[in-house]
């Protein structure tokens, strides 16, 4: 690498429009290969950036003619934005021939199979490791697209005794389609199945029931299936077992005796392996499942789910639950949204709408288009359950998904009891102090209180309950309105007012989420307990301060805090990191300027992750109307490989 390239990128490193390791992976390319032309290079370096901002490839048409969008450079709080060697400027004298020829000419470079560092395809530059989990989850989902199970003839029966059918007032007929009896038809099909909806739209219910008619098919003809139930982190599986338990209520008990109760993480189902990125379960040593479920499958990014895929006995159902309008993975890959590009279309062929119309009794002509085959597995439960037309949570998470500013803006001025907007100067402002105290202050009077004479389990699910009542989420880390910022102002806040014994350390009442998979703990990523007195015995003179982790199945997991070596405070949280959870009062803190992270599909999932009350906290409400029109965009060659 030249000295002109390399103390460029050094430079790019140093003002944090590039990470380290993407300029380490540049040296370690010129290293092998010295002759390499600059333009492949920075290429590299560039393509390992977008893998770490969630884009599985660099697109180079979009690279060459907006630089700057592409890259969403600068980001938050760079240093040196006044320089003028910046990206943009260097891409701007690329010609798009001159650096397509470089990159095919390479070495480093293939256009598929082989040993190649790097993979162009279609004008999309891949690192070759996430180029082949795109062709593995491709190859799999097409493949059990023609995997169809045999149907029972009273199919429509059976599920109108699951889920009660839709009729207008006085009609004998099916004048509703009831989405949830139609998705389950299509899972009881296929090999694969995506079921996508909202909050409030039945996605739990649809599976219990779907699980119920599948497990009873099976029994009759002399078998039982092997059914697993998991979710991509230990907080969204311990909110499934919960609505879980209330789901089965509504089947009748012999059913439930036949159905799991457990759920798990991904990585637990896969067998994680320590220190090393493969698993116990792969295509050699496949699960032992006869029907897979994955709820929160917006949350899968590329890897784990081409992990998946491979790991899946080729007889086995798989069926996605998922929000497609929620946030894509925190790392690489969109997998949800790519399946569901069109979920919101006509998609059904006359096929597949007359075998709807024949084994649930519902037509879907209205629905009738000229989609893949893998549309004809989705099904988007269209119907909320929740969010009535006098919700302004439902209503408002509607136009933000519709990205329709204005009808957002008359939203927040129709008199909706369940949003509104709190107005904030600074981070110190008054009414934003209130919100935390009012948030806060329930579940930190019970942690005062302490368990009394009932049993001490009662009361740590109590304190865990509590906080759950209350949230503050922000779209970032950093700066004055980051969730780093708002935890200390947090703490500071409860200490003042003696809600707390200390502002920073180890106290009784405070929140606090694992930020890295703890194999020796059994405590994932994303896992959030909270630190309160544990007697050691019966004794309740001898106690200690524990962390308390509410887990998948239900039982309490206490930790002393010195096991703990990748934690931190969760007064607040990012919006990504509370996918997977619901709050009854969620608070989003906006900050006051634009920044690459703010899109639709952050407002959306910040605003349902409220059950019955979401406040915005904002100093500049301007910036809704820019947030709303601006999609996120992961540069992704899966979807053209699933609709080829």
């Amino acid at each position: 690498m030249s000295p002109d390239l390399s103390g460029l990128l050094k430079t790019w490193v140093a003002v944090g429009w590039l990470r380290p390791l993407d300029g380490a992976f540049a040296e370690f390319l010129k290293a092998r290969q010295p002759d390499t032309p600059e333009p492949v290079l920075l290429m590299a370096a560039l393509a390992s950036y977008q893998l770490g901002r969630g884009h599985i490839c660099l697109d180079l048409d979009a690279l060459l003619s907006e630089p700057e969008k592409t890259l969403s450079l600068p980001p938050e709080d760079p240093t040196g934005a006044q320089m003028s060697v910046q990206p943009p400027n260097i891409l701007g004298n690329i010609p798009h021939s001159h650096l397509v020829n470089h990159l095919k000419a390479s070495p480093l470079v293939s256009p598929g199979p082989g040993n190649s560092p790097l993979v162009m395809s279609s004008g999309l530059l891949y690192l070759r490791r996430y180029w082949e989990y795109a062709q593995t989850i491709a190859r799999h989902i097409l493949k059990r697209l023609s995997h169809e199970f045999p149907i029972p003839d009273n199919l429509e029966n059976r599920l109108d005794a699951l889920f009660e059918p839709l009729r207008d007032a006085g009609e004998k007929a099916k004048t509703q389609v009831h989405w949830q009896s139609v998705a389950a038809a299509i899972a009881a099909k296929g090999s694969f199945s995506v079921i996508s909806g909202g909050p409030g739209t039945g996605k739990t219910t649809t599976v219990i029931h779907l699980l119920a008619l599948l497990q009873q098919m099976a029994l009759e003809a002399g078998n039982k299936l092997r059914i697993r139930m998991a979710t991509p982190t230990g907080k969204a599986a311990a909110r499934l077992t919960e609505s879980l338990t209330h789901a089965m209520e509504t089947l009748p008990e012999n059913m439930r005796e036949t159905l799991p109760r457990e759920v798990t993480t991904l990585h637990r189902l896969l067998g994680s392996r320590p220190n090393t990125r493969h698993f116990l379960h792969h295509h050699h040593n496949p699960l032992h499942v006869d029907l897979l479920v994955v709820d929160e499958a917006s949350m899968i990014d590329l890897e784990i789910m081409a992990a998946l895929l491979g790991a899946l006995p080729d007889h086995a159902r798989l069926v996605l639950l998922g929000d497609k309008d929620q946030l894509a993975s925190v790392e690489a890959g969109a997998v949800l949204g790519d399946i569901c590009r069109y979920g919101n279309q006509a998609n059904y062929k006359p096929e597949t709408i007359r075998w709807i119309r024949k084994h649930t009794g519902y037509n879907l002509g209205t629905f009738e288009g000229n989609g893949t085959p893998l549309d004809q597995h989705i099904t988007l439960l269209r119907k909320n359950h929740r969010f009535g037309d006098t919700s302004g949570i439902g209503t408002l998470s509607q136009a933000v998904n519709e990205g329709n500013p204005e009808a957002m803006e008359d939203i927040w001025n129709m008199g909706f009891k369940d949003i509104r907007r709190l107005p904030v100067n600074n981070p110190d402002d008054e009414s934003l102090t209130h919100l935390i105290l009012d948030g806060y202050r329930p579940y930190l009077d019970r942690v005062g209180s302490g368990p009394g004479k009932g049993p001490e389990n009662i009361w740590l699910r109590a304190v865990i309950g509590d906080f759950t009542a209350f949230q503050l989420l922000s779209p970032l880390r950093k700066g004055p309105w980051g969730i780093n910022s708002l935890n200390e102002k947090t703490a500071a806040i409860l200490f003042r007012e003696r809600l707390i014994t200390a502002g920073e350390g180890w106290y009784a009442g405070r929140p606090v989420m694992i930020t890295r998979n703890d194999y020796n703990l059994g405590l994932m990523n994303g896992d959030t307990g909270i630190v309160l007195p544990v007697n050691n015995d019966n004794s309740r003179d001898r106690s200690t301060l524990k962390a308390v982790f509410p887990m998948a199945d239900g039982s309490l997991k206490k930790v002393t805090p010195s096991r703990l070596n990748h934690v931190e405070t969760a007064y607040a949280l990012t919006v990504h990191k509370s996918q997977g959870s619901e709050f009854d009062h969620t608070a989003l803190v906006l900050p006051d300027h634009m920044t690459p992270v703010l899109t639709r599909e952050l407002l959306y999932t910040a605003i349902t992750r409220s059950r019955t009350w979401f406040t915005l906290v904002s100093s500049h409400h301007e910036l809704l109307g820019e947030v709303v029109r601006r999609s996120t965009y992961r540069a992704s060659g899966l979807g053209k490989l699933l609709r080829p």
